[in-house]
C-alpha cells in the first residue's frame, strides 16, 4: 500500500481545503483519473492518480484542511503485487450495505465504524465522523459536532433522526430549542449561547478558507503597507459605446463577446507606454523600481470561490479581438474557480469593473505588488454641455484610481489618466498606435 502525499503546488502554498472527493475507499482507479479537488490560496486544483490501483484510505475528509507533503489518500497500486480485484472485493464486502455511489465522507465514516467494532480496537479520534462515548458511537458530521461543541451540549444526550441514528443539524437545534443547554467547563460562553440568551437566532459560522482567506490577508497587507493615493475622474464613453456596437456583430460571428473591457485594457497599455512608471513595481527592500516591458492587465472577477484577479498577458501586442477572447476565457474560468496558476501570476496593473454590478464610485485597494488599480463605475446617461453650450445626452462613466504613493504622485497619475481617458473618449485615435 502506498500513501499519496499532497504535492507542493507552488506559490508558497502550505495547505489547502479538500473540496470534493471523486472516489471512495475501495474504488478502482486508473492512471491520471481525477481523484480529488482541492482549493488552494488562489484556485481550485484537480489532483489525478499517479497510477492504476485501488483506493484503500482517505486521510482527509471533505471540507477539511490537507497539508502539503502530508498523506492525502492511500492506494494499492497494480505494481505492488496484490490483486487489485481481490482488494476491491474485500472493500465491497466491508461496505456491502452502502450503495457504490455513496458520498466519500459516508464511506469514510463506515470504515471508521467498522474499525471500532473489531475486538480490542481503540475508538478512532479526529479523523472519523462518529463521536464515541460510554454509551456507544453517535454518528454525526463535523459541522454538527462543531455546533454541539459551541453550545456546550453532548451528542449522547440527543436522539438522531438520520440514517443509523445519525444526529443531524435539525436534531441539535430542536434539542437546543427545548432549553437543554449546558455551559462547557472552563470555556467562555459562545456567541450562539449569548444570542439565544438575548432571544436572538445564533449566527451561522463559516471558516474563512481558500481564496477568501488569502484575500483577507493580502488586503490587510496592501492597505497597511502601501500608502494609497486616490484620484477620481469622469469619462465620456458615448463614442466608445457607438464603436462597440459597430464592431459587435463581427466579434459575435466569431463566437466571442465584445464588452468594454478589451477597450479599457488596450487604451491602458497605450497609456502605460507614455507613463511606464504605472507598470513598475517597488522591490521588497523599497529601494529600487522594477519596470516591466509587458503590460499584463489584471481584472477582478467575483467568482464563487471569492475574488480572483487573472490577467491578460502582453496586452500591448494583442488586437482587440485577441483581448476579448482572453477576457472571455479568464472570466469563465475564474467564475468556476478553475483559473490556472499562470493566469494569476505576473500582473502589472489591474482593473476592477464594479460598475458591472451597479456601483458608481469605489475606492479600490491595490493588488500588491502592483503600482495601481482603477475602479470603473457604471455608465450613466447624463446631461452635459458641448463646446457651444448646448446640453446633450452623454454616456458618462466614473472611475477612481488608486496608486502607490511611495513612488507615484498625484501629477503622474493625473497625466496617465488623461492619456487613458483620451483614448477612450476618442477611440479611433488608438488606430494611430496599432502595429
Amino acid at each position: 500500500m502506498s500513501d499519496f502525499k499532497l504535492p507542493d503546488i507552488g506559490e508558497g502554498i502550505v495547505e489547502c481545503e479538500v473540496v470534493e472527493w471523486r472516489v471512495a475507499e475501495g474504488d478502482q482507479i486508473e492512471e491520471d483519473q481525477p481523484i480529488v479537488e482541492v482549493m488552494t490560496d488562489k484556485a481550485l486544483v484537480e489532483i489525478t492518480a499517479p497510477e492504476a490501483g485501488v483506493v484503500t484510505k482517505l486521510y482527509v475528509a471533505q471540507g477539511q484542511i490537507a497539508k502539503v507533503h502530508a498523506p492525502l489518500y492511500a492506494y494499492q497500486g497494480e505494481s505492488e503485487g496484490e490483486s487489485t480485484t481481490q482488494l476491491q472485493e474485500a472493500h465491497e464486502d466491508d461496505r456491502s450495505a452502502t450503495h457504490p455511489s455513496q458520498a466519500p465522507s459516508q464511506a469514510f465514516n463506515n470504515a471508521v465504524e467498522d474499525a471500532a467494532e473489531l475486538p480490542g480496537a481503540a475508538p478512532p479520534k479526529a479523523s472519523g465522523e462518529g463521536v464515541y462515548s460510554d454509551k456507544g458511537k453517535v454518528p454525526a458530521s463535523p459541522a454538527v459536532r462543531r455546533l454541539v461543541r459551541e453550545h456546550g451540549v453532548k451528542l449522547t444526550d440527543m436522539v438522531g433522526s438520520g440514517k443509523d441514528g445519525r444526529v443531524l443539524k435539525e436534531d441539535v437545534l430542536a434539542y437546543l430549542d427545548q432549553g437543554k443547554t449546558v455551559e462547557a467547563p472552563d470555556k467562555p460562553v459562545s456567541d450562539q449561547s449569548e444570542a439565544r440568551a438575548l432571544g436572538q437566532e445564533p449566527p451561522r459560522i463559516e471558516p474563512l478558507r481558500g481564496v477568501r482567506a488569502v484575500m483577507a490577508k493580502r488586503m490587510v497587507v496592501s492597505a497597511t503597507t502601501i500608502p494609497h493615493f486616490h484620484y477620481g475622474e469622469e469619462i465620456d464613453v458615448t463614442e466608445l459605446l457607438a464603436l462597440r456596437e459597430r464592431l459587435k456583430p463581427q466579434v459575435d460571428a466569431q463566437g466571442q463577446r465584445l464588452t468594454l473591457m478589451p477597450f479599457f485594457m488596450k487604451a491602458m497599455a497605450l497609456a502605460v507606454a507614455e507613463t511606464p512608471i504605472l507598470n513598475a513595481q517597488l522591490n521588497e527592500a523599497g529601494d529600487a523600481l522594477h519596470y516591466y516591458p509587458q503590460c499584463n492587465i489584471g481584472m477582478a472577477v467575483d467568482s464563487k470561490a471569492g475574488l480572483l484577479v487573472p490577467n491578460v498577458k502582453g496586452v500591448e501586442r494583442l488586437t482587440l479581438f485577441e483581448i476579448a477572447r482572453e477576457v472571455g476565457r479568464l472570466t469563465a474560468s475564474a467564475r468556476e474557480g478553475r483559473v490556472d496558476q499562470a493566469d494569476l501570476k505576473g500582473g502589472t496593473i489591474s482593473i476592477s469593473n464594479i460598475g458591472a454590478l451597479g456601483g458608481t464610485y469605489a475606492a479600490p485597494i491595490i493588488n500588491a505588488p502592483e503600482a495601481a488599480i482603477v475602479a470603473i463605475g457604471k455608465t450613466q446617461w447624463l446631461p452635459r454641455f458641448d463646446d457651444q453650450g448646448v446640453v446633450q445626452r452623454r454616456a458618462i462613466m466614473t472611475i477612481t484610481w488608486a496608486g502607490d504613493h511611495r513612488f507615484i504622485d498625484g501629477g503622474t497619475i493625473a497625466r496617465f489618466c488623461n492619456t487613458w481617458k483620451g483614448f477612450l473618449e476618442a477611440p479611433e485615435t488608438m488606430l494611430l498606435y496599432l502595429g
